[in-house]
């Protein structure tokens, strides 16, 4: 049975189905389906058009679907569903026209644009604070980390609370530290309770119903999943912002299209400008440091800019040794120079090249964070290992190219395994050391007399290498000298070294600028 809203409507949501109807006769790419109930139309449309549905496959990782648009007219809410792309602009993954906020309404929509999106679940997904949306979620995507958009949990605090903020000026600020500053689950909640005790809001119901979701959005419980965000104190530029600036409340259907459109091609041009500006410009780089280098290469300018600022910070903060756990997995405490109060902590795998930090900001990310950049700085890792460069962060995130897998694999793991046995050389000698001045004076010597035996062999090894060769195991040569030539790998995938000395040669073979055709979205 049709209500007075769908009857009053239906002038309107016809233009709307003839439009969509149109573009899927321009292009059979264009997705759209319409609701219907005993062949009754419910008012529920989603689309997506094919940029939408490629975008998807590479920036797929993390969704928000937000119905925060609503006409006056109708109070029908206009849902796009977003993304972030590789220069952390928002992206469009679909859009929708929903009659009823209804748990039914949801499931269809949910479901039908995953047949748009060829059925892949993201890793995360970012709603409005809603029980019927939870519910869809939980249905639809089981496996996927469900997120309440904490921005607009704030805005309605100010509508929940608008007489606390007026009789407590302080309460604003208080309640976001609490939310936004702590670092650890036994934090918040201390801090949490503190604030509802000095400000007696223990007892209110929305307070109550808010903490009650608390491992929804609140940044502490939700750090170890990817949601695509460089910062957890800022608001999401993703959330509710793609359409900003053209539809409003009182955009209405006849006038929809026309704004829809424009804002579609402003947000191209965007993004075709901050292609460019990777492409064809160099930032400026702050340090000598080969990771910084091998970054501006590999990362968008967007995403380089976020990772450089991370790495400059390392300048200001100091790692130490605390526990040497087993042979292979040492934990380092990392605080900032006279802030010894605050430290994090980061776990470091020596063989594996294996880091995490108690911030999480990787795991949210997708970028190194300061913490565990400070700790490859004194153990001398010189180059970011490839598991540790997301694909989708990239310049080539949209890339067709594809390299063989055998030839993509030696280069790659020919930059990594330089690390990887400095690494283990200095971490057994470093043992070897250890376990020597812990003895007698006699092991000492005897420790002395194998060290100078040990480089002896070594510097034999050296001189018996094939210097000439920089690939060993039957690889091919890298270009030699004055040789203006492109060298080619066993498997046929080329690189070019123009022109270049040995020593240059070498110094270019740490900088992996091809290895992100090797990584692989998160």
């Amino acid at each position: 049975m049709r209500n007075n809203r769908q009857r009053s409507m239906e002038g309107d949501i016809q233009l709307l189905i003839d439009y969509l109807r149109q573009k899927n006769s321009e292009n059979p790419n264009f997705f759209y389906a319409v609701q219907c109930e005993d062949d009754q139309f419910t008012g529920n449309v989603l689309w997506a058009d094919p940029k939408a549905r490629s975008d998807f496959a590479y920036f797929g990782d993390t969704v928000t679907f937000d119905t925060t648009y609503r006409s006056n007219r109708y109070r029908l809410p206009f849902a796009p569903i977003t993304g972030v792309n590789h220069h952390g602009q928002p992206v469009l993954f679909g859009c929708a026209f929903i009659m009823s906020e209804t748990e039914a309404s949801f499931v269809w929509l949910f479901n039908t644009w995953l047949t748009a999106v060829s059925g892949h679940h993201p890793v995360s997904i970012t709603t409005d604070h809603d029980v019927v949306l939870r519910s869809a979620v939980m249905q639809v995507f089981p496996e996927t980390r469900h997120r309440f958009c904490k921005w607009h949990i704030f805005k309605k605090c100010q509508e929940k609370l608008s007489h606390v903020f007026l009789k407590h000026p302080t309460f604003e600020v208080d309640f976001h530290k609490c939310v936004n500053l702590t670092e650890s689950v036994e934090e918040f909640e201390s801090c949490w309770f503190s604030l509802v005790d000095r400000y007696e809001l223990r007892d209110h119901d929305w307070l109550q119903a808010i903490y009650s979701d608390r491992k929804q959005w609140v940044p502490v419980y939700l750090r170890d999943t990817f949601f695509a965000e460089m910062s957890i104190t800022q608001r999401s530029d993703s959330m509710n912002s793609y359409f900003d600036g053209y539809i409003n409340a009182s955009t209405n259907l006849q006038h929809f299209f026309k704004l829809y459109e424009k804002a579609l091609e402003s947000r191209n041009e965007k993004e075709v400008r901050a292609d460019y500006d990777t492409m064809n410009t160099s930032p400026a780089l702050k340090t000598p440091s080969p990771m910084e280098k091998q970054a501006s290469e590999l990362y968008t300018r967007k995403l380089f800019s976020r990772f450089q600022e991370e790495l400059f910070e390392t300048l200001t903060f100091m790692a130490s040794k605390v526990d040497d756990g087993d042979e292979d997995r040492i934990t380092y405490q990392v605080s900032k120079f006279g802030e010894d109060n605050k430290p994090y902590y980061v776990k470091f795998n020596v063989l594996k090249m294996r880091a995490a930090c108690s911030c999480q900001m990787f795991e949210f990310s997708g970028l190194l964070c300061r913490h565990i950049l400070a700790v490859f700085r004194v153990t001398n890792v010189l180059t970011l290992p490839s598991h540790y460069i997301l694909r989708r962060w990239t310049r080539n995130a949209r890339s067709s190219v594809v390299i063989e897998e055998s030839s993509a694999d030696v280069y790659t793991n020919y930059l990594e395994s330089q690390t990887v046995r400095y690494n283990t050389l200095r971490h057994e000698a470093f043992r070897f050391v250890d376990e020597a001045m812990k003895s007698s004076a006699d092991s000492y010597d005897v420790a002395l007399t194998a060290l100078k035996e040990a480089a002896k062999e070594v510097l034999n090894a050296a001189k018996n290498d094939g210097r000439s060769s920089a690939f060993s195991n039957g690889r091919n040569k890298v270009a030699s000298a004055g040789d203006k030539g492109t060298e080619k790998f066993s498997s046929g995938t080329r690189v070019r070294i123009s022109g270049q000395t040995l020593s240059e040669v070498s110094t270019i073979l740490r900088f992996p600028v091809t290895s992100s055709f090797t990584m692989h979205q998160l």
